[in-house]
């Protein structure tokens, strides 16, 4: 079964609803729970390790997808512990690291789709 423009475009919500947990909590609006911040939990790591994997699992954009959404996840851990010790604003401003990471994510993202739409 291919991986369509839907899964890729599902796959960037799941993104775009990690990233605004994250700024929920870095406002207030909610509590950090662990599984914010496990790969094993994250809704796009497991729809890479379910449905990308076994399919494209040798591209070397998968590695890098994983290794990318690993880092984002450590950099939010960070974030909230620095929010959780009372520096909040030096928290909030560190959401552009966050960005960083999900720019790669986004870019690789493209770049997988645009091998399994060309039927690589």
């Amino acid at each position: 079964m291919d991986i369509t423009t839907l899964d890729f475009q599902q796959a960037r919500i799941k993104q775009v609803l990690f990233k605004s947990r994250l700024r929920s909590v870095l406002y207030g609006v909610r509590e950090a729970d662990a599984a914010l911040f496990s790969l094993r939990e994250n809704p796009l790591a497991q729809w890479l390790q379910t449905v990308v994997k076994p399919r494209y699992g040798g591209r070397p954009e998968v590695l890098e997808i994983e290794r990318a959404i690993q880092s984002m996840l450590d950099t939010s851990q960070k974030l909230v512990t620095q929010y959780q010790r009372g520096h909040i604003e030096e928290s909030r401003s560190g959401l552009e690291q966050v960005d960083v990471y999900s720019d790669r994510i986004e870019k690789l993202l493209q770049k997988l789709e645009q091998g399994s739409t060309a039927g690589l």
